[in-house]
């Protein structure tokens, strides 16, 4: 058998090999992801110790040693207790209705509780995708809510409606120009001719809706004047809708739904008795805590929305006067500190408006806010706005689109998905910027918590620390919850870009 090849038989066992490394469960993160490198191994030990050194003092005081039971500050101090005190959480429940309402009247505070209860029932469905009627709901909550929390929580009813309120505005812009007319024409020289020019542009305008005027004082001196302005103004809005939808052709779906409108303002008014005084007033001075906080930071967010959308399509607008105003607008009011625009709206505003023409101090406080940050969103919108392809507007406009169905339904959409991490981070910072209104009188959330500092029965060593961190889990969790809804809605719009 000679030119096969010899065979071969092992006679000791082979050496057993290493187990494989681990690379999955809690062993193999930590051995692949924490000291995997001597740098990484570092970077954990001393997080690790930081971690130590603040999460578990802070645990401790605010779980572990804890006073959560009591009536005074003796149950709060650590002589009392015999060992070391921690967070005194009965403080934070004899001024937990502080916090929420302020000085709001205790018999009252059930209108606090149903505007809050309103603002859920209708903010939820339009956070939920899958909710039906996403326009009537959106409606409801930007544009009649904010109606009916009005005369919730300041109280009061109506005297008039549309007819009237536009009769008086009309009355007021009228006289404000005759009056500056006046003063520029006793000044003499070309600023006579000028005057003279706006008192008779002023007189025109008296002249023109003196038969409206006319018709608001019969309609004061009736027996009802606010149904019969409503029943006036309903017949007028729901005839004009009818006429420029189609009239008789097409204009039905507008005169019912118009019909509709009136109908559901009217169930309100007779609901909450606008028309014989409505609720006792409660003076915006009187509100305060997370109610100011809320009112504050919601108002400034969606009033600022569509004032940041105009500032940024003005400053990319083709027309010198629109774009010189947006970009003066938008660099002066991020110019100036909040402080700044806060004392101004609370302070100057009064002098800018005409006649005997009053503001309440928090509709100034959100005057200033909305404007303010409307200019930082404003800069965060363009930005999305130059990330849109010209392309996009191009073929639009080969379709025959118009520049606002362009802009409304091909470029703002984008534009807008593009700067939700943005958007939202503006929202949180003014969300947190909210505190600063306490500097102008307005007791907002930390306000209440500074204003409780005082009450004598309360003052302990650990008072202090309870009632920030309270005010602090408080903002976080708004702040988060805002956090972790962008991130879906940011995942959900850009579903055509997942991997």
């Amino acid at each position: 058998m000679t030119g096969l090849p010899a065979s071969f038989v092992r006679q000791d066992l082979v050496d057993s090999r290493p187990a494989p490394v681990k690379t999955t469960g809690f062993t193999g993160f930590v051995r692949t992801r924490l000291f995997n490198t001597p740098t990484n191994a570092i970077l954990t030990i001393v997080g690790a110790l930081l971690l130590w050194l603040t999460v578990v003092p802070t645990v401790k005081f605010l779980l572990i040693d804890a006073v959560w039971q009591g009536t005074s500050r003796t149950d709060c101090l650590a002589a009392a207790a015999g060992h070391e005190v921690g967070a005194c959480w009965p403080f934070v429940q004899a001024k937990f209705a502080q916090f929420v309402y302020g000085f709001y009247p205790e018999d009252e505070r059930w209108r606090v509780n149903l505007t809050f209860a309103l603002a859920a029932l209708l903010l939820l469905p339009l956070l939920i995708p899958r909710v039906p009627a996403k326009s009537l709901n959106a409606g409801l909550f930007f544009v009649a809510f904010p109606v009916v929390a009005f005369f919730l929580l300041h109280g009061g009813g109506l005297h008039g409606f549309a007819l009237s309120w536009t009769a008086d505005l009309l009355s007021g812009f009228s006289a404000s120009i005759s009056e500056a007319g006046s003063k520029l024409a006793a000044g003499g020289g070309v600023f006579s001719l000028l005057g003279s020019l706006i008192y008779g542009f002023g007189s025109a305008v008296w002249v023109l809706i003196w038969p409206l005027s006319w018709l608001r004082d019969a309609i004061q001196n009736a027996s009802r004047p606010l149904w019969i302005d409503f029943a006036i103004t309903a017949v007028v809005v729901s005839g004009l809708l009818f006429l420029l939808n189609g009239g008789f052709r097409n204009g039905w779906r507008a005169l019912v739904r118009s019909l509709a409108i009136f109908a559901g303002i009217a169930v309100v008014i007779f609901v909450m008795r606008l028309d014989r005084g409505g609720l006792p007033i409660v003076d915006s001075r009187m509100w305060g805590g997370l109610l100011v906080t809320l009112v504050v930071s919601v108002t400034g967010i969606v009033t600022s929305m569509p004032v940041g959308i105009a500032l940024a399509l003005g400053r990319r607008s083709t027309i010198p006067l629109i774009r010189i105003f947006s970009v003066l607008f938008i660099e002066f009011w991020r110019g100036v500190p909040l402080i700044t625009v806060l004392f101004f709206a609370t302070y100057m505003l009064p002098l800018f408006l005409p006649g005997n023409f009053t503001v309440d101090g928090l509709v100034r406080v959100l005057i200033g806010i909305a404007l303010f940050a409307g200019a930082y969103n404003a800069e965060v919108i363009r930005g999305g706005l130059q990330a849109i392809p010209r392309g996009q507007a191009e073929a639009a406009s080969a379709l025959g689109l118009s520049y606002w169905k362009i802009t409304g339904l091909v470029v703002m959409p984008q534009a807008l998905r593009h700067v939700i991490p943005g958007l939202v981070n503006s929202f949180i910072a003014l969300f947190k910027d909210t505190s600063l209104v306490s500097i102008v009188a307005l007791f907002d959330l930390l306000g209440s918590l500074r204003a409780s500092f005082a009450d004598p029965t309360w003052s302990t060593p650990t008072t202090l620390f309870t009632g920030f961190a309270f005010t602090g889990i408080v903002y976080f969790v708004f702040c988060f919850g805002m956090s972790r809804y962008s991130l879906f809605v940011e995942h959900r719009l850009n579903a055509h870009r997942r991997t």
